[in-house]
């Protein structure tokens, strides 16, 4: 630490350089510091800003106890200093690779926590000093791309977070990942019965409603994309449209069921696997039929049978989980369908 300028209340003296091919300041500063100058950038689900994990406060209680007992340590914290039009930090660079990072903290919070935010979560009062890596200038979305690269890996990362961020950074995403584009259409759209309602790994205020995630989601939505084979006739607007309308036939059928999810299993992972695998079946008949495949279509069929399904967490389904639960599920609701379609032909 030095003396600050007039301008800036915070100077760090340490070194500027290169990490592979984005350029970086390297220092030292307490952890009370570097906590009270930074944030993390946690996903809001409801807006779509953000791109971190929720917080694990276990997780930054077990580091700060872990980084106050003799003989610690720990790699250095990542952050990133985005580009400010507000002048509110600069990088002095002085020869042989000395720098000075300048901060003018009543401005607002400017390290962007990349990798270290349960590290930092509960060390607003630790003296300890830790080594920090800023990278300098990355706008939020290269921002996100260097996490993704740090912690796509990651033990405890939720993955329908990185497919968040797969969709955030694709270009044409209907295009790269048809299956994402369709889950995320159903947790976006006011219509669907999923509206909201898939966990996306970060933040929301209908935390409390969350019924799948999104991994589960488009993974059952990828299956359904290669059973039916929709996508050489179709367009992935036009795929998705299936798949709101197969889904808002669902809830209308199966209403108790759907309202009272921590009861069934009908939009837990089993049960979302299962029905798109009868979603299939329907768009196939519908196909060897030639009728529109939509709303009506799906609510005719499925009225058949599908009420005679026990989906409560203790019903047919219960304990059924992995691919060959899967597997299970979908050959009980097809023989259930198949013995409500059989007439009984009364005997003379």
């Amino acid at each position: 630490m030095q003396r600050p300028s007039s301008k800036f209340d915070i100077e760090v003296l340490g070194i500027a350089g290169w990490s592979a091919q984005r350029r970086v300041f390297i220092g030292f500063a307490p952890a009370e510091l570097l906590h009270r100058l930074s944030f993390a950038d946690v996903l809001d689900e409801d807006t779509g800003r953000g791109y971190q994990r929720r917080f694990n406060a276990q997780h930054s209680l077990d580091f700060r106890r872990y980084i106050r007992e003799p003989n610690s340590s720990t790699i250095p914290l990542t952050f990133n200093l985005r580009p400010s039009a507000d002048q509110s930090w600069q990088v002095e660079e002085r020869g042989d690779s000395a720098a000075v990072l300048r901060i003018r903290s009543t401005v607002r919070k400017v390290l962007a926590q990349v990798d270290c935010q349960h590290r930092l979560g509960h060390l607003n009062d630790v003296s300890v000093v830790l080594p920090f890596m800023s990278f300098l200038g990355l706008s939020e979305r290269e921002e996100m791309e260097v996490f993704n690269v740090i912690n796509g890996k990651a033990k405890g990362l939720s993955t329908s977070l990185l497919d968040f961020h797969d969709a955030s950074l694709a270009l044409d995403l209907a295009a790269e990942r048809p299956e994402l584009f369709i889950a995320l259409h159903l947790n976006h759209n006011s219509d669907s019965p999923w509206y909201r309602q898939l966990d996306l790994g970060g933040n929301s205020t209908s935390g409390m409603m969350r019924r799948a995630s999104l991994r589960t989601m488009q993974k059952a939505i990828k299956r359904f994309l290669r059973d039916t084979n929709i996508r050489s006739k179709h367009s992935p607007d036009i795929a998705a449209r299936v798949v709101l309308d197969f889904w808002i036939a669902v809830s209308i059928l199966s209403r108790e069921a759907w309202d009272y999810p921590r009861r069934h299993l009908i939009n837990k992972g089993v049960g979302v696997y299962a029905l798109m695998g009868v979603a299939s079946d329907l768009y196939k008949e519908s196909e060897y039929a030639g009728v529109v495949c939509d709303k009506r279509f799906f609510l005719g069929r499925l009225s058949e049978f599908i009420n005679e399904i026990d989906w409560s967490s203790t019903g047919d389904l219960a304990g059924l989980g992995g691919d060959a639960g899967v597997k299970s599920a979908l050959k009980l609701i097809r023989n259930v369908r198949t013995k409500s379609n059989l007439k009984v032909v009364p005997i003379a």
